[in-house]
């Protein structure tokens, strides 16, 4: 099979930050979902396109979710801790992807 519409390595990795690695995603890994914090500004058609790029397997579905900023206190001093952009991708079964080798 041919691989996506020529995107570059650095545009992929532009795209797709790093994976999300979790107690909750690695029981995900099994039924072949994969977790990775993305760009804000990705949209699903983008991160699916830089997943093909990056792990050479062409994903069946994408689904993002903006996790929300949270207030946080250290003492006195408050804070905000930043929103940032999850995508959960699924792959065809049986399908192998090692996400530590890509990113």
């Amino acid at each position: 099979k041919a691989g996506p519409a020529r995107l570059g390595a650095a545009q992929a990795y532009q795209i797709l930050l790093k994976p999300l690695v979790s107690e909750k995603t690695a029981h995900l890994g099994a039924v072949d979902v994969y977790a990775f914090v993305v760009n804000p500004k990705a949209n699903k058609i983008e991160i699916a396109k830089a997943f093909w790029a990056t792990y050479n397997v062409k994903p069946s579905a994408v689904r993002i979710a903006i996790v929300p900023e949270k207030k946080k206190r250290m003492g006195r001093t408050f804070g905000v801790r930043s929103s940032w952009k999850k995508a959960l991708i699924r792959v065809p079964k049986g399908s192998k992807v090692d996400i530590f080798a890509g990113v």
